[in-house]
């Protein structure tokens, strides 16, 4: 979910979503080497994949500037040679190409094993020509040096007074499969990210005043004078992000076996702080029973007083916080849709959105009978629930759709099927597309399984299609 978006949930007899939206300029680069996928992409196909980053990153005084070296090795997981790859660059992706006198935000020199190209999609897309096909099965690596400026905002990739947030802020490899290469443009009200999962070996070489919460299992270790190393490894994860500032910390671990590493600034209230480490403990666990164990051992909470609602990555959540309203458990709830069961987030949002509200709702014990009828749907309005992030970005009064009709439509689904039914259907769901990614057909395909009802008049009076 987008930190642009501030939002709250209503319990009571219907279920709500308000969505506050900053209205900002959504850039719309349009690639000139490679189809934007729809949803019938075969992810057998799917490739690169089992990428393994290996990154070493030194930052300034306060966290603003991050200078090092990325490596990237990968396979080709088609069955025709790979000839390039394409880097995402989502940092560039509010500034785009940046101006003379402010550069792009994430910036990539001196690369090896590979040839790079000008940069596209409004800077956040790289190619590089590899040096030979890369046949089927074969590996590879690049190598480059990366300079991340962390840019004044208030963001998932961004700041908060001494606080800075690297949400989206390392280069990571694009997707290719039957529809060609994803390289849909950058949006900032909902999310544009679509990677396989990948293993990353992160070393940040921080002054020590500085607390590096990160995605993966971390420890620290002595720097040179005034220095700490923070090192992480993460396995089977999509995506990488860290903060860093003069946090105040906390550890504890759930009744399952799930590290909660709490990370908050002074000035948060405090009962909002409780709220969500509290939460956290209670969702991590209870989701692990519901769609199957979280799998990485540990979670992150990174919490401050203006930060707006909350932004999910693996491993690391970043929240305000608020005595009541929390969206800690919507983004607990994307480890498993998103992080666990990927999905195109560009293509088909609804899949980790609506999935995450829905788990979110029945976290709360909210009454959603009848809700559906409470779904404001505009009366001249195209939009389907499976609408793509090109619709919702044309039509952002309308996008609250996906936290509203999304919802509501799974629990219609799981009054259809019987509580018992949508709960093995769920976990299924979750262990069939586990690490992988789906789409809706696929969810459709599995529900329909689970009952001898034919499911189509279903979808279409809840606009999925």
């Amino acid at each position: 979910m987008s930190p642009l978006a501030v939002w709250s949930l209503i319990p009571g007899r219907r279920l709500f979503v308000v969505l506050l939206v900053l209205l900002v300029a959504v850039g719309a680069g349009v690639s000139d080497v490679g189809a934007v996928a729809g949803p019938g992409a075969s992810r057998a196909a799917a490739t690169p994949d089992r990428a393994r980053y290996d990154v070493a990153l030194r930052s300034d005084a306060d966290g603003s500037h991050w200078n090092g070296r990325q490596r990237v090795s990968f396979r080709n997981a088609s069955d025709r040679p790979l000839r390039e790859v394409y880097l995402r660059l989502w940092g560039n992706g509010e500034d785009k190409c940046g101006t003379p006198d402010t550069p792009a935000r994430v910036v990539v020199s001196s690369m090896s094993g590979g040839t790079p190209g000008p940069l596209t999609v409004d800077c956040t897309a790289l190619r590089i020509a590899l040096p030979k096909p890369l046949a089927h099965g074969e590996r590879t690596s690049v190598a480059f040096d990366v300079s991340i400026t962390v840019p004044d905002r208030n963001a998932r990739f961004g700041r908060e007074g001494a606080y800075r947030f690297l949400g989206n802020a390392l280069p990571v490899l694009a997707v290719h499969d039957a529809q060609g290469w994803h390289l849909d443009p950058y949006v900032a009200v909902g999310e544009s990210f679509y990677a396989l999962t990948s293993d990353f070996r992160v070393r940040l070489d921080h002054p020590s005043a500085l607390k590096v919460p990160a995605t993966g299992h971390t420890r620290t270790l002595h720097g040179r004078p005034g220095r700490t190393v923070t090192l992480s490894v993460a396995e089977r994860v999509r995506d990488f992000a860290w903060a860093a500032g003069p946090f105040r910390t906390a550890t504890q671990t759930t009744p399952g076996g799930v590290r909660v590493k709490s990370y908050w600034t002074p000035d948060t209230p405090a009962a909002g702080v409780r709220l969500n480490r509290a939460d956290a403990v209670a969702a991590i666990d209870r989701f692990g029973r519901e769609f199957g164990r979280y799998p990485y051992g540990e979670i992150d909470l990174v919490m401050t007083s203006q930060f707006g609602g909350g932004m999910e990555y693996p491993g690391l959540v970043l929240l305000g916080t608020a005595e009541e309203g929390s969206a800690v458990v919507h983004e607990v709830a994307h480890q498993w849709w998103y992080g666990i069961v990927g999905n195109d987030e560009y293509t088909s949002p609804w899949l980790d959105e609506s999935f995450a509200q829905y788990a979110n709702a029945r976290f709360h014990g909210w009454d959603t009978r009848d809700c559906w009828s409470d779904v404001y749907w505009p009366d001249d309005s195209t939009a389907l629930l499976t609408s793509s992030m090109a619709y919702w970005s044309q039509h952002r009064g309308e996008y609250h759709l996906v936290y509203t009709a999304g919802p509501c439509a799974l629990a219609d689904l799981e009054r259809t099927l019987g509580a018992d039914t949508m709960a093995r259907l769920l976990k299924r769901y979750a262990q069939d597309h586990w690490y992988g990614v789906s789409t809706t057909a696929d969810f459709k395909k599995a529900a329909q399984s689970m009952t001898g009802q034919d499911l189509r008049p279903f979808w279409e009076t809840h606009y999925i299609r």
